[in-house]
């Protein structure tokens, strides 16, 4: 596993002191390791709704009753498509 020194501030030092403290980690390092996957689980949900919204706005307005629209979600949901 590579290995990378890296500076806290004070803050977030104490913070994850205090979380290996409570037994909530063994060490500082599955502490940060957990945050950072934490961090990249957030971004790809975001570039995830990121694209939804441009795939949204591409495909323009559309004459459907709301009704309609949420059934189409489901569908879309169902397949695995959402």
């Amino acid at each position: 596993m590579p290995r990378q020194t890296i500076s806290l501030s004070e803050p977030n030092y104490r913070w994850v002191q205090e979380r290996v403290k409570s037994g909530e980690f063994a060490t500082q390092t599955e502490d940060v390791n957990d945050a950072l996957r934490r961090a990249r689980e957030l971004e790809n949900g975001v570039e995830s709704i990121r694209k939804a919204l441009i795939e949204g706005e591409r495909r323009g307005v559309t004459n459907q009753r709301l009704d309609q629209i949420w059934d189409e979600a489901r569908d879309c949901l169902g397949r695995g498509d959402g």
